[in-house]
């Protein structure tokens, strides 16, 4: 099973398969934007499978990453 956890998204490459580059707790990685056509620098976004599947508002990525942290999956973080 995945957990997808937000990541908030800090550089864009556009081009055929735009590729963006993701941050969480400094871990930085890479992945595909193409399903999210309309995530921009700055925005929360789910990854699955090294894809950006969907785009959060601040409000849902603060709650989602809230709840992980109290599980002790992440660490705490507040999204901007």
């Amino acid at each position: 099973m995945c957990i997808a956890i937000p990541v908030r998204l800090t550089g864009i490459t556009p081009g055929v398969m735009p590729m963006g580059t993701v941050e969480h707790a400094g871990a930085t990685l890479a992945c595909c934007l193409a399903y999210v056509p309309e995530a921009g620098i700055g925005d929360y976004v789910v990854i699955q499978n090294g894809f950006a599947i969907d785009v959060l508002d601040p409000e849902s990525a603060a709650l989602s990453l809230a709840a992980f942290a109290e599980l002790g999956a992440v660490p705490a973080e507040t999204p901007a």
